[in-house]
């Protein structure tokens, strides 16, 4: 017998979380209490209709036909569901960046069908024609191939980087070669070992002694003489020079910041980058070196002007220092945060970098804002098809702090085994996910109230309360009906052990939630009856095989401010 639990409040659907403020006093919930239900939907199997269709007994008693198609999920979801059932679901998301080795459409295929849930596309490298492609490339493939990929574009950012490398993908600097770093423009090829820097004032701000860190420290050099334009650096730390990577120099042992304090965080580049963004109909526009709240507003703002229907979410890359300082601000603001730890670790010692992403997911976990763990997680995987014991550590580790999503950079976009590294970051989130709930470490996180109405107030609580029972109940799936997506985000903020089922109407929803935990996105059109939704979804997800009768189930909805305890018939 099904169970539902009601709360005697109006029914208002939740308001965005991104406005809400956590000092905002609230109202005490009301009481709640326990009802009988009305009556169980009850589907039967039609032997006069397709093995695609099912009939099942409509609130008025009749019998109505719904196709299998009527639902969307992700295709490899749905065979997992099929094959191994509910437990064996990945609740960690995956981002890869795509580049030259993964751009064409049977390369994407390969990374979708290997776990790929958000494809990244970086507005340093390429121009955009060439990012149009690939975006258009990721929306054939969900229309055609049944997937549900998201597509997330980084802005380049204001920092100083270093220029193209005359057409080549990249360059090796050996111990003890002498580069030249120089702001000159060249209009033939450039000169053997040289490089050029974007930012004019570089050879003034530079000094000799100085150390300069190439794309976080990956490459190191140590200046040794400046001739105008150009400044001389020896290599002491030997590498592989990427194209556009970033540039940071240390003297005496301290982070030189003079140079970039008049920089904006979004450059003149950036804003035709966003409108190009904007006009492609991306669902995430990730800003690089965010120094505060205020660039997020004013982002938000300006995608709100330009697109009166957009649905693009503002991820705030965190890699300096004062993203660190405005942390909690930045992330009250934006709607997810990257910890992007290759330029975070050139602007803070190595040694703090663990602590530093710690802090960004549990801030993040904490204000209910999706967070991404990136920068060199299987470096080696570039050259090499197995990674290093100390990045399976280092993934795992990013896998129990229960970061939302993990990402590959250039693994994917230009090495040699992009497919095997996607496929080690997801049998080592399996794995950890799967000892994680083996141990029942049900961490003792305190989750403080982020609601800042009644309503909202009681939406959270309904949450909480579902995701305790989930686990105290050992469900094998909590059901979400939602329009905005807000309350499947509240259920994820919650971790529970059982995957959530996030049905939505919208399609750019339900991208957007593909890059939060444990979500498991449909597309379904649904009305405000409870009792119709779930007897038309029993019947749906029954006839595609991704669930069966007798699986425990708990059902929540942001129009219906209820819990609903029931076995699938």
């Amino acid at each position: 017998m099904a169970q539902s639990l009601h709360l005697l409040a109006p029914s208002t659907p939740a308001r965005s979380l991104s406005k809400f403020s956590t000092s905002s006093p609230l109202v005490r919930p009301p009481s709640l209490a326990f009802f009988l239900p009305r009556r169980r939907p009850i589907p039967i199997l039609s032997a006069s209709t397709t093995p695609s269709s099912t009939d099942f007994i409509s609130d008025n008693g009749g019998v109505s036909t719904v196709s299998s198609a009527a639902i969307d999920v992700d295709a490899v979801t749905e065979a997992e569901l099929k094959e191994n059932g509910f437990r064996s679901t990945r609740r960690t998301k995956l981002v890869c960046t795509i580049g030259p080795a993964t751009c064409q459409p049977e390369q994407l295929e390969a990374l979708a069908v290997s776990g790929m849930n958000v494809a990244r596309v970086n507005m340093c490298h390429g121009d955009r024609d060439w990012h149009r492609s690939v975006i258009r490339a990721v929306r054939r493939l969900n229309e055609e191939k049944g997937f549900a990929v998201a597509v997330m574009m980084d802005t380049e950012g204001s920092e100083i980087h270093m220029g193209e490398l005359g057409g080549a993908p990249s360059a090796k600097a050996e111990d003890g070669e002498i580069w030249t770093f120089s702001v000159r423009a060249f209009n033939s090829p450039l000169p053997d070992h040289t490089i050029h820097v974007n930012y004019d004032g570089f050879a003034e701000d530079v000094r000799v002694g100085d150390e300069l860190l190439v794309d976080g420290g990956m490459v190191q050099f140590e200046v040794i003489e400046k001739i105008g334009p150009d400044v001389k650096c020896r290599c002491t730390d030997p590498g592989l020079l990427l194209p556009r990577a970033n540039l940071t120099f240390w003297r005496d042992g301290s982070l030189v910041r003079e140079r970039n304090a008049m920089l904006p965080t979004i450059s003149s580049k950036d804003w035709l980058d966003i409108d190009f963004g904007i006009a492609e109909g991306v669902d995430f526009i990730a800003v690089s070196f965010v120094k505060s709240a205020e660039v997020i507003h004013h982002l938000k703002s300006y995608i709100a002007a330009r697109s009166h229907d957009s649905d693009i979410s503002v991820i705030a890359k965190i890699e300096s220092i004062d993203s660190l300082k405005n942390l909690e601000e930045i992330i009250c603001a934006a709607d997810g945060a990257m910890v992007a730890r290759g330029d975070l670790g050139a602007q803070i010692p190595l040694e703090q970098v663990p602590s530093a992403q710690q802090r960004i997911v549990k801030t993040c976990r904490q204000l209910n804002k999706p967070v991404i763990v990136a920068s060199q997680l299987l470096e080696s995987m570039i050259e090499y098809p197995t990674p290093t014991r100390a990045e399976v550590a280092d993934v795992s580790e990013a896998v129990r702090q229960r970061a939302d999503a993990l990402m590959l950079s250039g693994e994917s976009a230009m090495g040699q085994y992009p497919e095997k590294a996607l496929a080690v970051l997801r049998s080592v989130s399996l794995r950890i996910e799967k000892w994680w709930r083996e141990e029942k470490r049900h961490e003792a996180m305190e989750l403080p109230d982020i609601a800042s109405s009644f309503s909202d107030k009681i939406s959270e609580e309904i949450c909480n309360s579902a995701a305790k029972m989930a686990n105290n109940l050992g469900v094998d799936a909590l059901f979400v009906y939602t329009k905005t997506g807000d309350m499947a985000s509240i259920l994820s903020r919650c971790r529970p052990d059982c995957p959530i089922f996030a049905f939505t109407t919208s399609t750019s929803v339900r991208r957007r939630l593909n890059l939060q935990w444990g979500l498991i996105p449909f597309r379904l059109s649904f009305s405000d009856d409870m009792e119709s939704n779930l007897n038309r979804t029993f019947s749906l997800l029954k006839a595609r095989g991704m669930i069966q009768s007798g699986d425990l189930v708990i059902a929540l909805s942001d129009m219906l401010q209820s819990i609903q305890v029931m076995n699938v018939p």
